[in-house]
């Protein structure tokens, strides 16, 4: 795994930035440890504003056949809701809502990029899609929707 740093922003305390290797500079959440297995999966904010994420596919990422698993293509694209949610999501939020197109295979080494945009974002809905490439070729479109989550407050000890 990537060397992250200790000083994680204080709005987001699970949100760490590799210091080092092929991803340095970019961020990920460790708070979410199918995520930390599955992954690492990064994401960035790019200058015009639009939020990029990418993994590496390792040996751990393939199927049988030795492509990238369909689980793990999901699995990133559900990451990747939130990271591409990140700059008008400001509370917890899950996943309700997830579609998506398998459209071409990857092999271990490629590296995996995915963009996309909120379509909306209510009160309590964000919706989004997005895409994931492996340079020119599309691989997998895919749209959901979350909802920001309130915290419950703590049921308070009896005294």
């Amino acid at each position: 795994m990537h060397e992250l740093s200790k000083a994680p922003p204080p709005r987001r305390p699970n949100l760490h930035v590799a210091t080092e290797g092929e991803f340095q500079g970019w961020r990920t959440w460790i708070r979410d440890s199918f995520e930390s297995h599955v992954g690492p999966f990064w994401h960035r904010i790019e200058a015009d504003g639009s939020v990029r994420s990418a993994f590496r596919v390792e040996k751990k990422h393939l199927n049988g056949s030795g492509n990238v698993h369909g689980g793990c293509y999901m699995a990133f694209a559900d990451y990747s809701l939130f990271a591409l949610a990140s700059q008008v999501l400001d509370s917890r939020a899950v996943t309700t809502n997830f579609a998506c197109e398998f459209l071409d295979a990857a092999r271990e080494g490629e590296l995996i990029e995915c963009t996309g945009d909120v379509s909306r974002a209510g009160g309590s809905l964000i919706f989004l899609r997005g895409k994931m490439t492996s340079g020119e070729r599309q691989l997998f479109t895919f749209s959901g929707t979350i909802k920001r989550v309130k915290r419950k407050p703590q049921p308070q000890p009896n005294a």
